[in-house]
């Protein structure tokens, strides 16, 4: 289990706070969905997702990597920000 909450999502919850009712069952709604689907072990990709992974896949498979000094210094980059 995750005990911990990324920022971005903790910012928007808060920010819920001032959402009618109806747009705060509607975040329910869909947060319980996808709970659901995660404890069940049966997450359902969008078409977004699927197309993102095809990428990757396709990247792979025509050898197309980054070096360990180019992930370093995206990284290195957004620490500093």
């Amino acid at each position: 289990m995750i005990a911990f909450m990324n920022k971005s999502l903790s910012d928007l919850l808060e920010r819920a706070r001032s959402w009618s009712v109806e747009a705060q069952d509607e975040l329910e709604r869909m947060a319980r969905e996808t709970e659901a689907e995660l404890g069940a072990g049966t997450y359902k990709p969008t078409s977004e997702e699927l197309a993102s992974i095809q990428r990757g896949l396709s990247d792979v498979a025509a050898g197309r990597f980054v070096t360990a000094e180019q992930v370093e210094a995206v990284f290195a980059k957004h620490r500093r920000a």
